[in-house]
């Protein structure tokens, strides 16, 4: 294990988070500040459950993060944090959401650590990986409310830069962001989305 995954696998176990992916939130909130206090925030691939538990933290009393993943997370709740819901859920089902409006109106952030189960072919796991932040961010244009925040993980290849040419259509600012908690081989990289703009329907 390289010297820096090793500080962070132990900075996670010192920090009681299940693991290290926390910190490439982390990263980015600290220079950003996109999650903000009381917010409701939607969580993607959240198990094993680390981004909603460092959410539910700054977020604190009144805020709400909804953590979806097609594994079944059950973490409880810490005092002076937000409410946490863990649904079980493909995050291609249309009853998901129609579950996640039947409890909420809408979010103020969309974050998504989601990953493909990877298969060593840089072509295919780049397509898989762009598959899932595509419906990431279908579900942003459905779900988020105006001015709302977007925070998902991506894997680099060919068709990458399309992708953020597709979030700036939906957000004022658009950010590529590369935590220094990820291993400088790996392709994935984080896109911010800030200042959600609904787009308007077709007539």
């Amino acid at each position: 294990m390289r010297k820096e995954q090793d500080f962070y696998f132990h900075k996670a176990k010192k920090d009681n988070y299940p693991a290290r992916s926390v910190y490439k939130l982390e990263e980015a909130q600290k220079k950003h500040k996109f999650l903000k206090r009381r917010q409701r925030v939607l969580d993607l691939g959240c198990h094993p459950g680390s981004w909603s538990l460092y959410t539910a933290k700054l977020l604190g009393e009144g805020g709400l993060v909804m953590g979806v993943d097609l594994q079944h997370t059950d973490i409880p709740p810490q005092k002076d944090h937000a409410e946490i819901r863990w649904l079980c859920y493909d995050v291609y089902a249309d009853e998901l959401i129609t579950e996640l409006r039947r409890q909420q109106s809408g979010f103020h952030v969309l974050i998504s650590d989601m990953a493909p189960s990877t298969t060593g072919n840089r072509f295919t796991d780049h397509q898989q990986s762009l598959r899932l932040v595509r419906r990431a961010l279908e579900l942003a244009g459905l779900l988020l409310h105006e001015n709302g925040s977007f925070y998902c993980k991506v894997f680099q290849g060919e068709d990458f830069p399309a992708f953020v040419e597709e979030c700036k259509q939906h957000f004022a600012e658009v950010k590529i962001i590369k935590p220094q908690s990820s291993r400088v081989e790996s392709r994935e990289v984080f896109v911010l989305g800030m200042g959600f703009r609904r787009q308007p329907r077709a007539a």
